[in-house]
């Protein structure tokens, strides 16, 4: 709940007797809170104070310990910052914050709650709490598998291609991928964390944990200063927020969705950024000062993606309402609806320099919309299965299409010939090409990012990052680097049969070879003296 309940502890006034029907925290209380509250307000999100405020809601114990000013005077509901907050008129200080109001009748559980001296009860036997962690988080013991190509000497008496096993599953899905403009770094958003690769080492340049919730979108700023970030909550809040890539500081946190951000844009000049959500909006903000410009409510459902057009004038989106809007960025007044698409229409991108907005979704084929009246100018050929995500290089002459039959689609846009299909480990939610339209990248079902060459469709490398600062670059060619605990446990085998040769890895464990990879360069199998 708050900003304005500031972490640290007071002195908890005396504690009424409860009657036997009144509210307790366990039965009555931790229900709404959970639902509304601890999403940022948990004991795993303290130490990340711009999230929690420095306050947890999650046990009894961390409500009464509370903040710099108690937040829990048992017995006195109007003198407690944890009901007077829920009521109060100024949108600043109302919780929960940018989202709306708790029912009246939560309102008046909790007030009953605190007034009966907020008492304890009992503590579920099966209670899934949200604790935090006492000394260094143990990696789960699923094995996950990371195949390359390889195959090692004769005389090593193993057969079969090289693969590495690491103690780390299961993974989180990754969502998003984007390219910085100079093509310089790849980011990559799961559940919880963006990993900001640095493809020239081919390693993690930076790790952001403070987001809320799934990611489900990144973009890079057009100079590449800032990487906003959306995702969020399902059915609680939205998550946007800006962040300073050279730093990782936080520059802005945009409330005001009250349900997850689907979709992000900057437009072409960077000073504004529109977002999608499932409340069925789209808001266009300003950059510099994070206000809203305005707020769209034209689709009738769950908006999915947004994309500006090549000047910035307008902005096309993408809703499960199986339709596309064509939206006048200075007005928030609808132009044209792209109509005729009988599943939900999934993702949206412009082509630059002509402007035609490409749609698609559940009907996998490409819809190509003239933005100028609206009309379907053609349909082209799209992944086996749901097309979840499309991106254009920066000239318009590529298009790359995330496909739920598990491949990275890439297509010439003249014609929409299929130039080729980049093989995935799974559904593949997200794609990006970088503005060279050299490499494109896509992150999947199965935890990891693939970088691809276009328009060979070659697979240059597989990158992956975990907690704890664990993370792997691996290329087909069994060249590999890596850093945290997980390494050290990782079992390396070689059709199916374990690896006691560590020699035999000394040719593999080369970073400079995997960061070749990642700049798109070819690379030569390794080589056993």
């Amino acid at each position: 709940m708050t900003r304005t309940l500031l972490a640290a502890s007071a002195v908890l006034l005396a504690t009424p007797a409860a009657a036997a029907d009144d509210p307790t925290y366990w039965a009555d209380v931790r229900p709404i809170l959970r639902k509304h509250c601890t999403v940022c307000h948990s004991q795993r999100k303290l130490a990340d104070v711009d999230v929690s405020a420095g306050l947890a809601l999650d046990t009894p114990d961390a409500v009464r310990k509370g903040g710099k000013v108690a937040v829990l005077a048992p017995g006195k509901p109007d003198a407690s910052l944890l009901v007077t907050l829920l009521t109060s008129k100024d949108k600043k200080r109302a919780m929960p914050l940018d989202a709306d109001p708790l029912p009246e009748a939560d309102v008046a559980t909790i007030r009953k709650w605190v007034a009966a001296g907020a008492p304890e009860g009992v503590k579920p036997k099966d209670d899934g709490g949200e604790a935090v962690a006492v000394g260094p988080a143990r990696l789960r013991k699923l094995d996950v598998a990371f195949p390359t190509r390889v195959v090692f000497p004769k005389t090593a008496n193993l057969a079969g291609a090289v693969e590495v096993v690491l103690p780390v599953g299961p993974l989180s899905p990754v969502a998003a991928v984007a390219f910085s403009p100079d093509g310089k770094l790849l980011a990559a958003g799961s559940y919880g964390r963006v990993t900001v690769w640095d493809l020239a080492a081919a390693k993690p340049a930076r790790v952001l944990t403070n987001v809320l919730g799934a990611v489900n979108d990144l973009k890079f700023s057009p100079d590449g200063t800032l990487l906003a970030v959306a995702g969020g909550q399902p059915s609680a809040r939205g998550d946007l927020r800006l962040f300073q890539v050279s730093d990782g500081k936080l520059v802005h946190s945009l409330g005001g969705h009250l349900d997850t951000v689907s979709g992000v844009a900057f437009s072409p000049d960077g000073g504004r950024l529109a977002s999608a959500s499932f409340d069925k909006t789209v808001r266009l903000w300003d950059v510099k000062t994070g206000k809203v410009a305005h707020t769209y409510g034209g689709h009738s459902d769950a908006v999915y993606a947004v994309a500006f057009g090549p000047g910035g004038e307008w902005y096309a989106t993408a809703s499960k309402d199986r339709t596309g809007r064509v939206v006048d960025a200075a007005t928030g007044k609808g132009r044209f609806t792209l109509s005729g698409m009988n599943d939900e229409v999934l993702t949206v991108a412009v082509q630059p320099g002509t402007g035609q907005v490409v749609t698609s979704g559940y009907e996998t084929a490409l819809s190509w919309w003239d933005p100028k009246t609206a009309e379907r100018v053609r349909r082209t050929a799209g992944p086996g299965q749901a097309t979840h995500e499309v991106a254009f290089d920066g000239k318009g002459a590529v298009l790359v299409a995330a496909g739920g039959d598990g491949n990275l689609s890439m297509f010439e846009t003249k014609g929409g010939t299929n130039l080729r299909i980049g093989a995935a480990g799974g559904k593949v939610f997200a794609a990006a090409i970088d503005a060279d339209g050299r490499r494109a990248a896509g992150g999947g079902s199965d935890g990891t990012v693939r970088v691809w060459a276009v328009p060979g469709g070659q697979h240059l490398v597989t990158l992956w990052a975990g907690a704890d600062d664990n993370w792997l670059a691996l290329t087909p060619e069994g060249y590999f680097a890596g850093g945290g605990p997980a390494l050290g446990k990782a079992a390396w085998k070689a059709g199916g049969k374990p690896v006691a040769d560590a020699a035999l890895l000394v040719p593999l464990r080369d970073a400079g070879q995997v960061g070749k990879a990642a700049r798109g360069e070819k690379l030569a199998d390794p080589v056993w003296k």
